[in-house]
């Protein structure tokens, strides 16, 4: 079961960048507006300074010691009668008005208090005349007829086409800044994907690891240093589960052969032995040891040494063999074997004793399970399976995953077993590249069926 989204690394570390991001971008967007619409007001304060100095500089002082106002033409026709055309006023240190346009203008200055040396900004809402407001300033000026007070003004919206670029500007600014933050995002995912490609294959190397790739240990090569010392811990954890299982192997493999011997031993003793109800119970129950002993060594066997499946198998042959070896004893538990043959060879790649092994496993727990009287059908098929289906109980559906489990047993399991014959066939079916099924059949019975790879069927030679 995945788990969800939000656990992802990868997203934990994207979504503060995207946030990020976007409050970057819109901070942006804000501080180029809000310095922008300044800097225009700024230059527009500026301007109208600069138009105050300069109409000083034109003033003159006459002979009677007053100042008057010698524009140039050029001058002249800015500060027309137009009415959106900027407007000024002039007084000398004795509060005289010397020079103003438009008149009306100069006669609203006259009233107002002097100008300082320090730039005071006004809003004039009404001028006779016009119909714009105005903003403007008054400072205090050094010329030739000395200090004087000047009051230069410029119509409301005379800056209209300032602002007008400054929001086209704003707005491709604007329009330029997600893209960027859309690319800068772009290459921080790519850069966190490509970061974090080396956990994504850790985690393939780790799904691979089980009972019999004990040896796989994760890489450590071109990992994060934040996650080198989490994966070097990991492989001391496998190297010391490695080592548990081998000994846990050696121990079975010992135990197993060390208990050979004494069954031998007893299974000559009692063969020598006055026959008996009590005798014949006894060798029941050392035939059921050595059957034990016998499945231990394959599980030893299948867990240390990889299987060599490079040989030529007939799997018609074999399951024939199997049901020729194995029906004397069948008949002998009150059951029956019928074998079901292709008609032709099916030649597989594989280990011939080990998949014979296989299918007297699943003969002998057919037999097991199935009724007194009842046949046991052993058949092998064309597309490289063997099928061996019985009429016993069959296997609920809930335990199908499970059955193929060491030492796992049903509730209607045979108290002789051990619950290793189904697991020594799902060991020997998964070396050989294949699986093992089990389903049911018509008669409620049991199905298991050996599937071997497609890439594992030798095709049949043709005759010449």
């Amino acid at each position: 079961m995945s788990r969800p989204r939000l656990h992802s690394l990868q997203l934990r570390l994207v979504l503060p960048l995207v946030i990020l991001f976007v409050v970057g971008a819109a901070a942006i967007v804000g501080f180029v507006a809000w310095r922008a619409y300044d800097t225009a007001d700024s230059l527009a304060d500026r301007e109208l300074s600069l138009r105050a100095a300069d109409l000083a500089s034109h003033l003159v002082r006459q002979p009677d010691g007053t100042a008057r106002l010698d524009l140039p033409d050029s001058l002249r026709e800015a500060y027309g009668a137009a009415p959106a055309a900027d407007i000024f006023a002039i007084r000398g240190a004795d509060g005289r008005l010397i020079a103003a346009s438009p008149l009306s203008f100069g006669s609203i200055v006259e009233r107002w208090p002097a100008a300082s040396e320090h730039a005071g900004y006004f809003h004039l809402r009404e001028l006779p005349g016009r119909s714009h407001d105005y903003y403007g300033l008054g400072l205090q000026v050094d010329s030739t007829a000395g200090p004087v007070s000047v009051w230069v003004a410029r119509a409301n919206g005379a800056t209209a086409l300032v602002h007008s670029m400054i929001e086209e500007f704003v707005f491709d600014v604007a329009w330029v800044i997600p893209l960027f933050m859309l690319l800068a995002l772009g290459i921080a995912i790519l850069t966190t994907r490509k970061a974090l490609a080396p956990v994504r294959a850790l985690s393939e190397v780790a799904g691979s690891i089980g009972p019999s790739t004990t040896a796989v240990r994760l890489p450590q090569a071109s990992l994060p240093s934040e996650i080198e010392p989490l994966v070097a811990a990991v492989n001391r954890a496998l190297d010391r589960l490695e080592q548990g299982f081998a000994v846990q192997r050696q121990f079975t493999a010992n135990a197993a052969h060390e208990l050979r011997t004494p069954l031998a031993i007893i299974t000559g003793a009692l063969d020598g032995m006055e026959p008996s109800t009590e005798l014949d119970k006894l060798k029941l129950d050392v035939a059921r040891m050595n059957r034990l002993v016998e499945q231990l060594l394959s599980v030893a066997r299948l867990d240390a040494i990889a299987l060599d499946v490079s040989g030529t198998v007939d799997l018609d042959d074999v399951a024939r063999q199997a049901v020729a070896n194995m029906a004397p004893w069948a008949l002998a538990q009150s059951r029956r074997l019928a074998f079901d043959g292709a008609g032709h060879p099916v030649t597989v790649m594989g280990n011939v004793h080990a998949i014979d092994d296989a299918v007297r496993n699943l003969v002998e727990n057919a037999v097991a399970y199935a009724p007194s009287g009842s046949e046991v059908v052993v058949s092998a098929r064309p597309d490289g399976r063997i099928v061996v289906s019985d009429c016993g109980p069959g296997v609920p559906p809930q335990d199908r995953e499970r059955i193929f489990d060491r030492f796992w047993r049903g509730k209607t399991a045979p108290a002789h077993g051990a619950g290793l014959g189904l697991a020594i066939v799902a060991e020997i079916m998964k070396a050989h590249g294949g699986r093992a099924e089990v389903s049911a059949n018509a008669e409620n019975g049991a199905v298991f069926t050996l599937v071997f790879p497609r890439t594992a069927v030798v095709a049949p030679a043709t005759a010449r």
